[in-house]
């Protein structure tokens, strides 16, 4: 990256990696590598921005409340992020809390292509999904609800108790999908609108 002439990286830490069971004792090993990781990154000056959920929640926490279903992922999702901020926050300046909380439930709580593969649709035998469990009707939104205020416990965390010090930033990353014509011609703007409304009708 450094030869290349990148300034900047961002990736994903796991939660797993630092808090195995999702709560409780932390990793040393886990954090060790990520405090090696970002230490390598700003010795090239490469600036680290990290995401501290991207679609990997603890198994851990799906087997004993169903992870995202439940509002206990609130308060073990604070304190996760609280050991990241203190163990990461004097050299990480950018901090990502949750990828596409917009996405996560439709994937794993509707459509159940991604964990915990939740689904009801009708749809899903003709689409290869398989839907043993699952409602596809409530779940997404329920998920959404829970990822969206476990994003602002740790925002005010952040900003209570590190931001001050470590003078970081911290938000969310929101998928955005988004078509343009190739051209003016009418056959072209009508397959941007077909696009755009198939998007938005997820």
């Amino acid at each position: 990256m450094h030869d290349m002439g990148l300034d900047a990286y961002r990736f994903s830490i796991s939660w797993s990696r630092v808090i195995p069971n999702g709560r409780g004792p932390v990793n040393p090993e886990g954090v060790q590598y990520y405090n090696n990781l970002i230490t390598e990154l700003k010795k090239y000056g490469i600036e680290p921005h990290v995401t501290l959920l991207h679609f990997d929640l603890p198994q851990s926490l799906e087997d004993e409340y169903s992870g995202l279903l439940s509002p206990k992922i609130v308060e073990d999702f604070t304190a996760y992020a609280d050991v990241c901020f203190r163990e990461f926050g004097d050299r990480v300046k950018y901090w990502i809390t949750v990828n596409e909380p917009n996405i996560e439930p439709i994937l794993g709580h509707d459509l159940g292509i991604f964990p915990p593969n939740h689904c009801s649709s009708s749809l899903a035998p003709s689409l290869g999904l398989n839907c043993s469990k699952g409602n596809s009707s409530v779940e997404p939104y329920i998920a959404g609800h829970n990822l969206l205020l476990s994003h602002a416990s740790a925002v005010s965390l952040y900003r209570k108790k590190y931001q001050p010090n470590q003078g970081g930033y911290i938000g969310i990353t929101l998928l955005g999908i988004w078509f343009e014509p190739a051209t003016r011609l009418p056959d072209d703007i009508a397959a941007v609108n077909r696009a755009l409304n198939f998007v938005i009708g997820w």
